[in-house]
This record gives structure tokens, sequence and C-alpha cells, in this order.
């Protein structure tokens, strides 16, 4: 189903680190019509927001995954009230994957370094702590500011799962992979090898693709059973959530990157993902997760989004241009 005209210049009138993507990868443009688009995210809108809320020590709101004023154990720690977003890990993250310049924060990878700790025991920032999920991230930011994080690729193949992926609770003795988990670690070790060029993490990175095949991205293992509801539900941003839309749009990279073709065992996941599509072939924000952020980076819920629009219709063409 291509995309209309109307929807297309829907997707394009917005903001500059979703526009420098519409441009690229399905508007067609050329290199440097969406390069001039992507370096404007680092002077306006969400990017140039997130921006102006870096402190002097490199940090954003004090903490490194946690603002500095979080209390586990107040409202905001409830279970259903959802984390923050709004720390250096995830903020990072946003600038990172909307395609901020790495040139532009020159010298955070430095103060990091000097003034970032962990939450979790006090560990130093580019260390790396014990979770998967956070580990990831750190991974990706680091290379993309310019920093050798050889070491804490080495800790995934280390904590690796005899069944292929990673679990986030191994600390807490879980010795079974989860689906959040190793999307997460996924996703992180793919941006991590696209930027260094290193392959160690290759056979791993097969490994958890396989584990994640193996259940068609969908469904239990051993009963065959959905995983959960939450696994059909279309949002963005992602956060840390497994969902079937999120793990189409990891293998549809990871695809492109390795040079090989879908594999087959994706198409009920596919097949969700375009159940969604709506007749004017723009996809709706289901939820938004719950938790403090700096700004929304999508609709509310109920709304048509871009985003999903964008990500959805990139999804589905590589899918259907090799014949699925």
């Amino acid at each position: 189903m291509p995309v209309s005209d109307d929807v297309m210049q829907w997707m394009l009138d917005s903001d500059p680190m979703l526009r420098w993507r519409v441009e690229r990868d399905l508007a067609g443009e050329p290199e440097t019509v969406w390069q001039a688009t992507r370096a404007r995210v680092a002077t306006e809108g969400i990017g140039a927001q997130l921006l102006a809320h870096q402190e002097a020590d490199g940090q954003w709101a004090g903490g490194a995954y946690f603002p500095a004023d979080f209390d586990p154990d107040g409202p905001e720690g409830a279970h259903d009230a959802g984390q923050p977003y709004t720390a250096t890990t995830w903020t990072l993250s946003t600038l990172r994957e909307g395609g901020l310049d790495a040139a532009v924060l020159a010298g955070t990878a430095e103060k990091l370094e000097a003034n970032a700790r962990w939450e979790y025991d006090d560990l130093p920032y580019w260390g790396g702590e014990v979770d998967a999920c956070i580990n990831g991230w750190t991974l990706a930011n680091g290379a993309w500011l310019g920093r050798d994080m050889g070491q804490l690729a080495d800790w995934f193949a280390e904590h690796e799962m005899a069944e292929g992926g990673w679990n986030c609770e191994w600390v807490e003795g879980s010795s079974r992979a989860s689906v959040h988990s190793t999307l997460n670690a996924l996703v992180s070790i793919l941006d991590w090898e696209q930027r260094t060029g290193d392959t160690r993490l290759r056979d791993a990175r097969h490994r958890a693709e396989e584990y994640l095949l193996r259940r068609r991205l969908l469904y239990r293992e051993s009963t065959g059973e959905l995983l959960g509801p939450w696994v059909t539900r279309i949002a963005w941003p992602y956060r840390w959530r497994y969902t079937a839309f999120r793990a189409v749009d990891y293998f549809r990279a990871a695809s492109v990157h390795d040079g090989v073709p879908p594999d087959e065992r994706l198409a009920d996941a596919v097949q969700s993902i375009r159940a969604e599509r709506q007749p004017d072939g723009t996809w709706i924000q289901e939820r938004r997760y719950p938790g403090r952020v700096w700004l929304e980076l999508d609709v509310p819920v109920g709304e048509r989004s871009p985003w999903l629009t964008y990500l959805g219709t990139r999804s589905l063409d590589w899918w259907e241009s090799a014949g699925q």
C-alpha cells in the first residue's frame, strides 16, 4: 500500500528528528537534503529542548538512570507509576536515536566519566552496571560519543543465557532469557556494531535473534500462546518494552545490516502490524507509557502517529520488497 501524498506530507511536517528519516527512507530525497534536515536536530524542536536541559557536569536531571530527586519508595516509584525518563541515559539515547551529530556533545563523554555514577553500587558510568538493558544503552551511547566500549561489549558475551539472549534479572537468580531484555540488548548491540565495525558479538547477536524467532516474536515457545496482550500493542516511543512492532523494526535493521532476506518466521508479527494500519495508511497511538519526561515525543493516545506511521510503513516496505 503506497503512502499517499497527504500522509507523506503529514509525516514531513514533523520534528527534524523524524523528518530527516522520512526524507531518507520513504521520500527518496538525496543525501544532501536529509542530512541538512538532520543537522537541524541540534537547533530545533525535540533535540534543542533536550540539549537545553543538560547540566554543567554533563548529566541530565542529576542522575545516570534515575533523576537525582527520584524516590523509589515514593509515589513515583509505585509499580504502575512508570519510571522517570529524564535522566542521562534516557536523554542520551533519545538524542542518539534521533540522529543528533555526536560532535554537538563534544566533551560530554569526559564529563560523564568524571561526574556520573550508577545508582547501583555507585559504579562508574561508562563501565556499565548489572542490568543488560542499561548496559546496552550505555554500549550504544558510548560508541556514538566516540568511546572505546569493548570492555562493556565483553560483558554481554559473559552474561549471555544458555538459550541465547539476556535477562536483566540475572543478578537476582534468573537463568532464562527475557524477550524485553533480549530485544533491548539486541537493538543496542546492533547499533554498536554498525558504528564500530566490531563483530565480536555477532554470533551472540544471532543466537539472541534465534531466541526471538523460535517464538515467532509473538508466542510462548512452551505452549504456543500469545506472550501477552502487550505484545501486539502499538506505541511510540518504545521505551524498554517488547512489542512485535518494535521487534520487526529491529529485524528489519538487522536484515539490512547483515545483507540477508527477512526470516519467514516473522510473518505473524508482520501481519499483526499490517492489521493495525488504518484505511488512510496511518497507525494510531495505542498507549503512552507513564513516567516523568522532559517533553512528549509523539501524539496522545488515540491520535494518528507520524512516528508509528513512518516505522510501520518502513517495516512493511522492507517485508514486501523481499516478496514476502
